[in-house]
């Protein structure tokens, strides 16, 4: 990290709790220049496709005990 973060940093220590929860409300959505508006049409064309799905009962499933059971075994 350069020097310029560290001194930055160190000050920032300074702050209250609420100016730093504002700040780094800041940078966090300074992060989102970058996002594809294609990929956020495409998500929401996905989602909704998947909504109609569960509400026409076409939706293909499985039992949230089994996805848990298959991601423990893969993660822990």
């Amino acid at each position: 990290m350069s020097e310029t973060a560290e001194k930055l940093k160190l000050e920032l220590s300074q702050l209250s709790a609420k100016e730093r929860a504002e700040i780094a409300y800041f940078l966090i959505h300074s992060l989102d220049e970058a996002i594809d508006d294609n990929l956020e049409t495409a998500w929401d064309t996905e989602l909704t496709q998947r909504l109609e799905d569960i509400n026409r009962k076409t939706a293909l499933g499985e039992p949230s005990s089994q996805v848990f059971s298959e991601l423990r075994e893969k993660y822990l």
